[in-house]
């Protein structure tokens, strides 16, 4: 594997609060270290990840016809003997350099579904098929602390600050639903897909059209993605394109407008086919979840006036919650032990109650896995999903990433001029860990927020060419 000398000068960017002495000491260690150039290029390479995978082995390049090793690379004179990997988290709250590059994945998914890609085959056509943004949200569970709309205070009386503690709070806890918003946290995606079949249905009244002969005509795209309200329920937000039978590249039929789709999103979400039922179980009474009475459903126009919703913004709030779960209302970014366990976090009282209903009401909905979903407040689904004709995949963009960084590692080792028949790769490698020490993590702090600076910068740089460009044209 080529490398790439690192003329960085080790430092660590410290908050108010003062390093501890162990964590001082294991970077006065690791940054005094002989191989220290060699561990920061591997940490630049994985983005500044804040845990990353570590791997020892080798791998063997030769030629297949003169049997000639054209390369040879081990991990014995790696750092520690281990080559480090990004961990491709997605949750920001678990590792930042990781979530950005997730959600930099997410963006250009989003956008190609909007605006086309060439690069990817999607027709930039899509730009005239009907596309709108909705959000669809969780019923009521009980009134809870709010800012109203209309600018007044709580209904607790109280003119309530952005930022204060208790918004999303239930105004009496002893009569709010938290079982019932765990329940529908946990078949809120079986209560998407009921949706999503009574839209075609929906659409195939306005044409005039049987169900069955839809397909022919027309076709239902989408990408969404799903964020949880402070209150921990949560609501969807969703591209809907329609195109035509033939996917993005053909367009829908004349009848297909964002006012038809428009209507028949509004019709399916209130229809009563769009629910889903959980039977009672011991003091649990039986329940449907519906979707709640606010829906926002707004057209994407290509480009904004500024009231718009463009397709630039739509891909970028989708990318910004694809790095999220349910951290926002306090509760833990992996799964729960005990109930402890809250305890020695902090856990909100809201959170802290939503997290002990679906311990309790585990046993009665054995299937639902409510425990094992506690940190998620009961949601077992994907956060974001697409259905399979809206845009590429985040597998063939990461395949992207890998060939281009394939391509270039071939370029410095002088094998890109051969074919890739005539090349024999063999590789032997094993798990050996993850993560960093404390003077490791700190100093892989340092290195992301460098990066992040850096391409700060770069856009910025950008941005301003453009201007200019525009200014002279």
């Amino acid at each position: 594997m080529a490398h790439r000398a690192s003329s960085a000068t080790p430092k660590v960017t410290t908050s108010a609060h003062p390093l501890d002495p162990i964590t001082l000491g294991d970077i006065l260690r690791v940054a005094s270290a002989s191989d220290y150039t060699r561990w920061e290029d591997q940490i630049r390479r994985t983005g500044g990840c804040s845990d990353p995978i570590h791997l020892t082995g080798w791998t063997l390049t030769k030629d297949k016809t003169t049997g000639e090793t054209l390369h040879h690379y081990s991990t014995e004179n790696e750092p520690g003997g281990r080559l480090r990997l990004a961990c491709g988290n997605r949750r920001a709250s678990r590792c930042p350099s990781c979530a950005w590059t997730y959600a930099g994945d997410t963006y250009h998914l989003i956008r190609a579904g909007l605006a086309g890609d060439d690069r990817r085959d999607i027709s930039a056509d899509v730009r005239d098929h009907p596309r709108v943004f909705a959000t669809l949200t969780a019923p009521s569970f009980g009134p809870v602390h709010n800012r109203p709309d209309h600018g007044g205070p709580c209904r607790c009386g109280t003119l309530h600050t952005p930022d204060a503690p208790e918004l999303g709070t239930a105004l009496d806890p002893t009569t709010y639903d938290y079982a019932g918003a765990v329940l529908f946290n946990n078949h809120a995606g079986q209560l998407w897909q009921r949706f999503t079949t009574r839209l075609r249905r929906e659409l195939a009244a306005r044409a005039g059209l049987p169900r069955r002969e839809l397909a022919d005509h027309l076709r239902v795209s989408y990408g969404k993605v799903a964020e949880f309200q402070k209150r921990g329920a949560l609501h969807f937000h969703a591209v809907v394109r329609l195109d035509g039978p033939d996917g993005p590249g053909t367009p829908p039929p004349a009848w297909a407008t964002v006012a038809v789709l428009t209507d028949a999103i509004h019709a399916a979400a209130a229809h009563s086919y769009t629910s889903v039922s959980v039977p009672a179980a011991a003091e649990q009474p039986a329940r449907t979840f519906r979707w709640g009475r606010q829906l926002d459903v707004r057209p994407v126009k290509a480009f904004g006036d500024g009231s718009d919703i463009t397709e630039q913004a739509v891909a970028s709030y989708v990318a910004k919650y694809a790095t999220k779960a349910a951290e926002n209302t306090g509760t833990l970014d992996r799964r729960i032990g005990e109930l402890s366990e809250l305890d020695r976090h902090g856990v909100p009282d809201h959170t802290r109650r939503l997290i002990t209903a679906c311990r309790d009401l585990d046993a009665l909905y054995p299937d639902r896995r409510l425990w094992a979903w506690a940190h998620m407040l009961g949601f077992r689904g994907h956060f974001s999903s697409k259905s399979r004709a809206y845009s590429t995949t985040l597998g063939a963009l990461r395949q992207e990433r890998a060939d281009f960084r394939a391509a270039q590692e071939a370029s410095a080792l002088g094998l890109d001029d051969r074919e890739p028949d005539t090349v024999l790769v063999l590789t032997d490698w094993q798990y050996a860990g993850h993560g960093h020490t404390p003077g490791e993590a700190a100093l892989a702090a340092t290195i992301a927020r460098d990066l992040h600076t850096n391409r700060e910068t770069a856009r910025e740089a950008l941005r301003d060419e453009s201007t200019q460009e525009g200014a002279a044209a």
